[in-house]
């Protein structure tokens, strides 16, 4: 009898047959039916047989099917017949249990296309194997809750909703939409919604009306990055439009001037700062919008609400009605939301990590064209070695009774108890984003 290379000793190995691409393995189940499936009387006896095609994990670079000869059994007492259980394989597929397994492990990091093909599968089967893997893994995982939240963004196909830990760095949640429904309802659904201290995000209203509906005791605070990145889109309208008006000589004049234009002004280097001296001297507009950027910059380097709105109102009166046009939506929005931009300056929290992740997330989106929405979500909050995880505290060895009394009592009158809840179990943060950045830019993700 060939030897067992399935490793199932479930299973007798009766044949094994293969070329290029495949390895096709007869076998059976060693153990013998002995009780009906039905009654559970041991009057059975031989109906025939019935070759059934499971797929396993590919082994030395082939692709394997276990050809399995089934026994069929007929019941003498309730004259019922069945087929034996085949041990090892999946109750739902054709395939045995671990290679369900493995694929639902390899479809995290690896285009389904490629599985199917390493596999010997259709790519619809991975789809549906990586579905129920997630579903799976969801009902097992759970993300702590955090206390300083960022709301974002990114575009996959449409506006999705993402949810941070900024106090971590990690990644808890990726929503379908950035739609005040999807956000409410993720809220309300959350454990521990209550301890939310602080949640960063952008000036999208919706965000700000499902925090205030669902954790109304959470300070909103506006991302300062999103505001200052108002600043510079108000420069580019002047720079876009003062080079619509200009010679082709004289544009070539202002070459890499976007460049120059948006970095701060301390970061120029000696040929910068020559160049963006001149194009001021020449362009009046130019220097008048890049002064006022580099003002409204300013204002975050305050050191209090007060001081910041002092600054803010100081700003907004150099604003000649050259440039009026080109910064009124950056000021509709500070005077908009003012009490959250301001809400900065006491607690500067910020969705800096979420906007490097949004980055990445759109690199593996180009790389994997056709990827669907679940399965990116996976992909990041799932991505095996992603987790950042932290271990519960080291629990001393159970002490006598007298010892342990002594310890009670000494705990409870220090502390007021003797042992916090998150001390004995370990804590998920989610998905670091510094490690999913590393996995993605390596190939691995």
């Amino acid at each position: 009898m060939p030897a067992n290379i399935l490793n199932l000793p479930v299973y007798d190995i009766t044949g094994i047959e293969q070329n290029e691409h495949d390895y096709h393995i007869n076998a059976e189940v060693k153990a013998v039916p002995t009780r009906c499936e039905h009654c559970f009387s041991n009057l059975l006896v031989g109906y025939g047989r019935r070759e059934q095609l499971v797929k396993d994990l590919p082994m030395h670079g082939r692709r394997v099917g276990i050809y399995v000869s089934t026994r069929r059994f007929k019941c003498q007492s309730c004259q019922k017949t069945f087929s034996e259980e085949l041990p090892e394989v999946d109750e739902r597929r054709t395939m045995t249990k671990r290679l369900v397994d493995w694929i639902g492990k390899q479809a995290v990091k690896r285009t389904f296309a490629s599985i199917a093909e390493d596999v010997g599968v259709t790519e619809g089967s991975v789809r549906l194997v990586f579905k129920d893997y997630v579903s799976a893994i969801e009902k097992t995982v759970r993300f702590e809750t955090p206390k300083w939240m960022g709301i974002d963004e990114i575009h996959l196909i449409k506006p999705r909703g993402v949810i941070a830990n900024i106090q971590n760095n990690t990644i808890v949640e990726l929503l379908p939409n950035r739609n005040k429904e999807t956000v409410i309802r993720y809220l309300q659904n959350l454990s521990g919604k209550d301890e939310i201290q602080y949640v960063a995000m952008d000036m999208w209203l919706p965000y700000r009306d499902a925090c205030k509906a669902v954790i109304p005791q959470a300070q909103v605070v506006i991302d300062k990055f999103h505001v200052l990145k108002m600043a510079n889109e108000a420069l580019e309208r002047v720079r876009k439009s003062l080079r619509e008006s200009l010679t082709p000589k004289q544009r070539r004049g202002l070459m890499h001037d976007r460049f120059v234009l948006l970095k701060r002004e301390r970061e120029l280097n000696d040929k910068d700062a020559l160049l963006l001296s001149g194009w001021t001297r020449n362009y009046p507009e130019i220097g008048q919008a890049h002064r006022l950027k580099e003002e409204f910059f300013g204002i975050y380097d305050a050191q209090s609400p007060d001081e910041a709105v002092g600054r803010y109102i100081g700003w907004k009166k150099q604003i000649t009605p050259e440039v009026a046009d080109a910064f009124a939506d950056l000021i509709r929005a500070w005077e908009n939301w003012e009490p959250m931009i301001v809400a900065y300056f006491d607690h500067p929290v910020t969705n800096a990590y979420t906007e490097s992740l949004n980055n990445l997330i759109r690199v593996m989106n180009r790389l994997g064209r056709g990827y669907s929405f679940e399965a990116l979500r996976a992909k990041i909050l799932f991505a095996e070695g992603a987790h950042k995880r932290v271990k519960p505290k080291f629990e001393r060895r159970a002490a006598s009774k007298a010892t342990a009394e002594f310890a009670m009592s000494r705990s409870y009158g220090m502390m007021g108890t003797y042992q916090h809840d998150d001390e004995s179990r370990e804590l998920n943060y989610g998905a670091d984003i510094s490690t999913l950045a590393r996995l993605i830019e390596s190939g691995e993700l």
